[in-house]
């Protein structure tokens, strides 16, 4: 006997009709109309997707600012430009964005949509998807990227990537840029009389102790081993020498779990000239800190 186009099974035996399945799909497929007028709205929404708290699929029905003027405000003129470029040319939706829910909090939306002529406007054809999870796996595989494990602070690649981007903004603008680099005093010293784990929470310590004495527009990175860069963006070496004075005193007179002066850094700092390429900015910063290795150690060298 031949099969009824409108059923399909669910537990086995069981007839399920194509209505029933589209409720149950991890998302929403929708018809989404554009009239000639602006008004817009979905004729049609199926799935579980339909039931965030929040979304009224009667409503949307009528009309679609009910669930548009819940995009966050930086995705909102993105998704209407690509409403916009697919309504022109007659060309596929492709995008994501992000949906506020009444409790605060807010769902990825990955959104698909194919158009076609309708005597009255514009009708898509498309498919939502929840991507939230998939979203906080991506965020956090780029936080492991750019971030050293043991400090948390910014690794080399996150580091000289914001060098470079800094460096771009003096260039347009001609405003001022420094980069302190620090190195720990004799830190084999630390390693082979307290031990490695003690080394090693030392610099956990140690890049707590600059967060906090750091502004929030400031970068600070591990380069590897015992030391770590700091990106200055705005300030320029009259005002990023006293800085790393107060920085490397405050480090001399932290304890560590050792003692007060145990723990000592090395400071070389340069201000960007504009137009120098980056490596030549980063060389004159670690000449200065050779300088003050050289010239005693625990002082800062410009």
């Amino acid at each position: 006997m031949p099969q009824d186009s409108s059923m399909t099974s669910g537990r086995l035996g069981e007839p399920v009709s194509i209505r029933d399945l589209t409720e149950r799909l991890p998302g929403v497929i929708f018809q989404f109309h554009r009239g000639l007028d602006g008004h817009m709205h979905f004729p049609y929404m199926a799935g579980s997707g339909t039931d965030l708290p929040g979304i009224d699929r009667k409503a949307l029905g009528q009309n679609a600012r009910h669930m548009l003027d819940r995009l966050d405000s930086e995705d909102y003129p993105r998704l209407m430009a690509a409403i916009e470029r697919s309504a022109r040319w007659r060309i596929p939706i492709a995008t994501k964005f992000r949906l506020r829910l009444p409790n605060g909090r807010s769902r990825w939306v990955a959104l698909r949509a194919q158009p076609e002529d309708a005597g009255t406007g514009v009708l898509w054809h498309g498919l939502m998807i929840d991507i939230t999870e998939q979203m906080i796996e991506e965020a956090r595989l780029r936080r492991l990227s750019d971030t050293d494990d043991l400090t948390g602070l910014a690794n080399r690649r996150k580091l000289m990537a914001r060098l470079n981007e800094e460096i771009s903004k003096c260039d347009r603008h001609g405003t001022p840029l420094s980069l302190m680099l620090l190195d720990l005093d004799h830190f084999k010293r630390i390693n082979d009389t307290w031990g490695h784990l003690q080394g090693d929470q030392v610099l956990v310590e140690l890049a707590k102790l600059c967060r906090q004495m750091l502004r929030t527009e400031d970068t600070i990175g591990r380069l590897g081993g015992e030391e770590f860069a700091v990106v200055l963006p705005l300030t320029p070496a009259v005002r990023s020498f006293p800085l790393a004075e107060r920085l490397r005193q405050s480090i001399a007179e932290q304890d560590f779990g050792i003692a007060p002066g145990q723990v000592t850094v090395s400071i070389g700092v340069a201000e960007y000239r504009l137009g120098e390429p980056r490596d030549s900015l980063i060389e004159r910063a670690d000449q200065n800190l050779y300088a003050a290795k050289h010239q005693g150690r625990n002082r800062v060298i410009r």
